[in-house]
């Protein structure tokens, strides 16, 4: 018989944590008596970030009376409480193995539905005074889980659980966070995982991007892409930077150039996918870090050589050195071609929309569509401010006329006199959100944006208004990527810069996105708190190798992992969090 030993609850606070505050609802405390359980939690409790916590499929978090015991033997510990591992209910019985996804249990006159296993992430080591407890959770198959509530009711410590309904399908708690977590991923476990209708939409949509994953075949995606769109895409073509000849420089608008980039023993590059981008190592200046940069690729996939495009910036020094002193027959620096922003197949329409320079990606995608003799849907929406500021004018028609279904919509949001409505643009104005409504864009179909932050975001919304699901509008960030660090209360936002204090004596790290490179300094323990140290955009929330969130590119160099990650990153990425420079390296930040 399986009992209710203890209901603890807390309401979010802010804690000190490494010079941050933290705001959490980890600590949660015994209550006595009875307390009612609502949809979304228990009265007085709360949670602090409701990005991974919280919610109807989490109103409730269970952990058992075993696991604290086991626990208290693994760490060596007789100091814990109900609630050290911030559940709700502090169950005696109910073990992860053999609990499983939909099953139903009656605690007083309320009934709960078991939905998934423990989100991890740092704070259950933040309460428990144990940085790897995210990894232990899940490495030694003890997670807890959470419960929907079915039926609202009081319930109090005492109180005997009753199982009144079985999930279909006996997927347990312990398997369903292995599926995820762990290396393996059976094929027939996640379909069957995925045919029970209890298990929360977040794991749902973890387990089917696996699924699909196993379905594309081997090669095809190199990573746990159900914890990260990072892993998404094959291998680099190459390790680290190769020499490529500059082949040819040609303007494209007043401000945009291309080169295009050969091999120099003039055999063909490898072919990259359409949307991908390449970054360079430039060095304008020998008593300087090199400058890194990355540009997509704007030319045909499957070319023999690659072309980039630049737009150049009034005070860009990469683009300044590209532009004055980078001639055909200098070479370049280059990583392999990377990025998860690529053309998805299909036969669904295909919405391409850019501004500016953030042509570059989908111009290659429409060189794809183009090649393959598309018969889909494509639309071809950009933003430009005149005709002197149009790349690929006569480039982008030509290709959209080898499409039988192929549509454009060009906006100029300053016409000049000589710009022929008609021909060289199809509207005066910018593109909008009234804008594409009158287009009547079809609602099934995939959209690829590229452009200033504010374009992407404002059009971004626009296209879900329209009636498109925000799983098929996929974005490309020129600059740095939006940070995610859970639960840390926001500070001003400051530009990436050095660390304080005296430079390290270890070998050089670069962000390229940040455009800085820094010397490696033994004293962080991760390349994560070096990359905080100098306020570059990072992304988290285990901190300790399990969730793949701070997953990266490594666009050159090797990395040491101290403690070895649950399962290894895709081929060519790093998980910052738990790892250190071995060497000189370079990362997609």
């Amino acid at each position: 018989m399986a009992t209710l030993t203890s209901v603890n609850v807390g309401l979010p606070q802010d804690v000190a944590w490494h010079g941050r505050t933290v705001h959490t609802g980890v600590w949660k405390r015994p209550v006595t008596g009875p307390r009612m359980v609502r949809r979304l939690n228990i009265d007085g409790d709360g949670q602090g970030d409701l990005a991974g916590h919280g919610g109807e499929h989490r109103a409730v978090l269970v952990y058992q009376t075993d696991s604290y015991r086991y626990w208290e033997r693994e760490l060596a510990r007789d100091d814990f409480e109900p609630g050290q591992f911030g559940e709700n209910f502090t169950v005696d019985g109910l073990p992860d193995d053999e609990v499983c996804i939909g099953d139903r249990y009656r605690i007083g006159r309320a009934v709960f539905e078991v939905t998934q296993p423990r989100v991890t992430c740092y704070r259950v080591g933040l309460r428990m005074r144990e940085p790897r407890m995210a990894a232990l959770l899940v490495s030694h198959r003890r997670p807890g889980f959470y419960l929907r509530v079915v039926t609202e009711g009081e319930v109090a410590a005492g109180q005997e659980i009753v199982k009144v309904a079985e999930g279909p399908g006996r997927i347990t708690v312990a398997e369903i966070d292995a599926l995820l977590y762990l290396p393996g991923h059976p094929r027939d476990r996640l379909a069957e995982a995925l045919r029970v209708d209890a298990l929360s939409p977040g794991w749902r949509t973890s387990l089917q991007a696996l699924l699909e994953q196993h379905d594309k075949g081997p090669g095809e995606v190199a990573g746990n892409v159900g914890l990260t769109p990072a892993a998404a895409g094959p291998a680099p073509a190459w390790p680290g930077f190769r020499p490529l000849t500059v082949a040819g420089i040609q303007p494209e608008s007043s401000s945009v150039f291309s080169l295009s980039l050969a091999a120099p023993d003039g055999s063909a590059l490898p072919a990259a996918l359409p949307g991908q981008f390449l970054t360079v190592r430039l060095h304008p200046d020998a008593d300087r870090p090199p400058l890194l940069r990355s540009y997509s690729l704007s030319g045909p996939p499957g070319d023999a050589r690659y072309r980039i495009s630049v737009k150049q910036e009034p005070r860009g020094a990469a683009s300044t050195h590209l532009r004055t002193r980078v001639r055909p027959g200098d070479t370049l620096e280059a990583a392999a071609p990377r990025g998860t922003f690529f053309l998805g197949g299909g036969e669904s329409p295909v919405l391409l929309l850019s501004a500016g320079v953030g042509v570059t990606p989908v111009l290659a995608m429409l060189h794809a569509l183009a090649a393959a003799g598309s018969r889909r849907q494509v639309w071809w929406l950009h933003g430009a401010r005149d005709g002197r500021e149009h790349p690929f004018a006569e480039e982008s028609r030509a290709l959209l006329a080898r499409l039988p279904h192929g549509r454009a919509c060009v906006c100029y949001s300053r016409p000049r006199s000589e710009d022929r409505p008609g021909v060289d643009f199809t509207e005066a104005g910018r593109l909008s959100e009234a804008l594409l409504g009158r287009l009547g864009l079809p609602h099934d179909a995939e959209a690829y944006l590229c452009g200033p932050e504010a374009f992407m975001r404002e059009l971004s919304g626009s296209l879900v208004s329209l009636g498109l699901s925000p799983d098929r509008v996929r974005t490309e960030v020129f600059g740095a990527g939006a940070a995610i660090t859970p639960g840390i209360a926001a500070g001003a936002a400051r530009a990436p810069h050095p660390p304080a204090g005296e430079p390290g004596t270890g070998p050089a790290v670069s962000f390229a996105r940040s455009g800085l490179t820094v010397p490696w300094d033994p004293g962080y323990a991760s390349l994560l708190e070096l990359a905080e140290a100098c306020d570059v955009p990072t992304r988290w929330s285990c901190r300790t190798g399990v969730c793949h969130t701070c997953e990266s590119a490594l666009l050159a160099g090797g990395v040491r992992y101290s403690p070895e990650p649950v399962e290894p990153p895709a081929d060519g990425n790093a998980l910052i969090c738990c790892s250190c420079p071995d060497g000189e390296v370079a990362l997609d930040l």
